[in-house]
């Protein structure tokens, strides 16, 4: 908690320049030059020099390269390209209802306590008495209703890049995509693990395939900032205790 104010202070300036970078202008794209699938093309090691085929070879549909016609053209090493198809349709309801009571009742009387009572009801008002003294009653009830409904629709599409192949044979998948319209930029991310054998015929695979799949679809930009709190506002909600 010390150093709570300390990191706050120094994510100050770079959130500012984050919204600096687009100030008057559209925002920018990120570098290509910094992207994690530009360095696994990059160094995903020479091509394969193909043995040259015989004439006849050439000329028959079924040879199994991947130029043939019934080539198999999934991504298989580091460095290739495969298509991520993003369809996400969830809903989820949850309703919970409790119901509690209790009521409770105490009754003490003591008419003949060493007289006690008959010496002091003369003294009390009319209709008073200490015959029965002693009268509690109590009653308690709680309830509650809780209900959570969800529903999330997303539908897109985005070439990813297999950014390492794992020891058995999983490929670690990275794709990134942005599209700038106006002055908002709209940035898709895709992460995961995958399998080669889920890859389709058509070097396409789906979101429920992908192992610790992160998927993030958001934006940059002026619309995106109206609708940000400000920075004093972030900080005051993250320091003060009420």
């Amino acid at each position: 908690m010390t150093f709570r104010p300390v990191l706050i202070c120094l994510m100050l300036p770079a959130l500012a320049c984050a919204r600096l970078d687009h100030l008057g202008k559209p925002p920018s794209f990120t570098p290509q030059t910094e992207s994690v699938e530009r360095v696994a093309m990059a160094y995903s090691g020479p091509p394969a020099i193909a043995v040259p085929d015989r004439p006849a070879d050439r000329a028959s549909l079924w040879s199994g390269t991947k130029s043939s016609l019934l080539g198999d053209r999934r991504a298989m090493k580091t460095g290739d390209i495969l298509t991520v198809v993003i369809e996400i349709n969830d809903q989820a309801s949850i309703s919970n209802s409790t119901a509690r009571s209790r009521s409770g009742s105490e009754s003490l009387a003591i008419p003949q306590l060493f007289g006690i009572p008959q010496r002091q009801d003369p003294r009390l008002p009319a209709g008073a008495s200490l015959a029965n003294a002693v009268d509690l009653n109590s009653q308690a009830a709680s309830g509650g209703d809780g209900s959570v409904r969800r529903s999330e629709q997303l539908t897109l599409r985005v070439a990813a890049t297999i950014t390492d192949v794992m020891p058995n044979g999983v490929l670690a998948i990275q794709g990134a995509q942005e599209v700038r319209v106006n002055f908002e930029l709209r940035e898709l991310l895709v992460s995961g693990y995958v399998r080669p054998e889920d890859i389709t015929r058509q070097n396409e695979i789906t979101y429920d395939k992908i192992a610790s799949a992160r998927v993030s679809y958001g934006g940059r930009g002026q619309i995106t900032d109206v609708q940000q709190p400000r920075l004093g506002q972030q900080v005051l909600d993250a320091i003060l205790p009420f």
